[in-house]
């Protein structure tokens, strides 16, 4: 045991370690990254060829990783592909892969279980693998570990296994992979200094806790408390329009208090792949130990409702102005589920053009960050759409504009100016003074 935990901790210390990641999307490449520019040897691992053709051709297929840096990535040695059969060549095996809801809200573990079922079929001596996607207590325990097992190795002895939650914020620039603290949790204390081991090398601080299930649940508390606090403040948006108040002026003034305040602002519904999903993970969890979880399901229910209440409010707009939502011309600035990025997943936008549609508007959208839009698993029968320009014509012909994602490429004061009506979800237009009888905030 000590001899295949040295030998592997060696390899980790002097960075002759092979790295290998399973998912080059929105976390493990960024990853990928880290461990490149640390000095690692990094073979990345994903199913969509195309995407592995992009990237050993020197091309990014994320905005906030640029081609040149995939180039300086190839130099260094990175290489993607989609064999799995390259599994072994890897020291230590990081999965980055997602892990959706059902239809049912509950836990769709299937992308975690093929990966470890693939590391299985190739696992030899000597190897480290660490869980890197959002999940509920005991997956790595309980799940994971049983699928490595069938190898016939030992954790502990033969191979190592830990959990380590991403922590990614895509758009970030401030906070990205190699500036946020990492937590780490192990199945055994080896498998916690290997890791530890490996993450400290592309991190400012490993945050070493006693087992895989504390940091499982630090993630989900992370993602929970998150979505908790925008239900609140979604939930006193909507009182506050009935009383008149403007709930972006409370909370910029609630936010002068020093202390025991922070600062959560309300949109048009939750998006991301961690905030909108990873809450229903404990909720799943939390049955199976005989406890409801009221509080977060509460939360969850007014975060998935806000969507219906902005149509609500763009439909009520609309008959002010004499207009029905039936033929009306609708145009959604932002699709993606955040300002400044190029992700799509699970953003809110997409439920607002399904609900408009439904409702008969012809409706069209415009995001500078997502020239056309993808196919999405929850929305398979959306056509197929591209990004229109903003060109003052084609406000002009809008009867509504409604601002779904705030990014800092739109012009707010040229969007007011030129559009009939605008429904401002986002507080975006706030700097806009001319034009305000235009503005409709949801």
């Amino acid at each position: 045991m000590i001899d295949t935990f040295s030998a592997l901790l060696a390899r980790v210390q002097d960075k002759t370690a092979t790295v290998g990641i399973i998912g080059l999307g929105y976390v493990g490449l960024p990853l990928a990254r880290a461990f490149a520019s640390a000095g690692f040897r990094v073979l990345g691992f994903d199913i969509d060829a195309a995407k592995v053709e992009k990237l050993n051709a020197g091309k990014s297929f994320i905005k906030q990783i640029p081609d040149d840096t995939v180039r300086a990535m190839r130099a260094t040695g990175f290489e993607a592909t989609s064999s799995f059969d390259r599994l072994n060549e890897a020291d230590a095996i990081l999965i980055c892969v997602p892990t959706p809801l059902t239809e049912a809200r509950e836990p769709d573990l299937t992308y975690v279980v093929n990966s470890a079922s693939a590391i299985a079929s190739r696992l030899r001596r000597g190897q480290l693998v660490v869980l890197e996607s959002t999940t509920y207590p005991t997956t790595t325990r309980n799940v994971m570990l049983p699928v490595l097992e069938r190898a016939g190795l030992t954790v502990g002895a033969d191979f190592f296994v830990a959990f380590s939650p991403e922590r990614e914020d895509p758009g970030n620039p401030t906070h990205s992979v190699s500036h946020i603290p990492k937590v780490v949790g192990g199945l055994c204390d080896h498998s916690g200094d290997l890791a530890c081991a490996l993450y400290s090398a592309i991190v400012p601080k490993v945050v070493r806790v006693s087992t895989a299930e504390v940091a499982e649940a630090c993630k989900i508390l992370e993602n929970t408390y998150r979505a908790i606090n925008i239900a609140l403040v979604n939930e006193m948006k909507v009182l506050y329009d009935r009383m008149g108040i403007d709930v972006w002026e409370v909370i910029d003034a609630a936010k002068t208090k020093p202390f025991g305040f922070q600062a959560f602002y309300p949109g048009p519904g939750l998006g991301g792949h961690c905030i909108p999903l990873d809450p229903f993970y404990l909720t799943w969890i939390a049955r199976h130990y005989g406890m409801n979880t009221r509080f977060i399901e509460l939360a969850g229910e007014v975060n998935t409702a806000m969507p219906q209440y902005v149509i609500t409010r763009l439909a009520d707009a609309l008959n002010d102005a004499g207009k029905p939502v039936r033929g009306s011309k609708v145009a959604i600035l932002g699709m993606a589920y955040k300002k400044d990025v190029d992700d799509p997943r699970e953003s809110p936008s997409f439920e607002l053009l399904d609900l408009l549609l439904k409702k008969g508007a012809n409706v069209s959208y415009s995001d500078p960050h997502i020239p056309s839009l993808p196919r999405m698993r929850h929305w398979p029968h959306l056509d197929p759409m591209e990004s229109r320009p903003l060109t003052p014509e084609y406000l002009a012909e809008q009867d509504c504009v409604l601002i779904a994602t705030d990014h800092t490429a739109f012009d707010y004061a040229f969007i007011v100016k030129h559009s009939q009506l605008v429904i401002d979800t986002r507080n975006a237009t706030k700097a806009v003074p001319a034009g305000r009888e235009k503005v409709v905030r949801a």
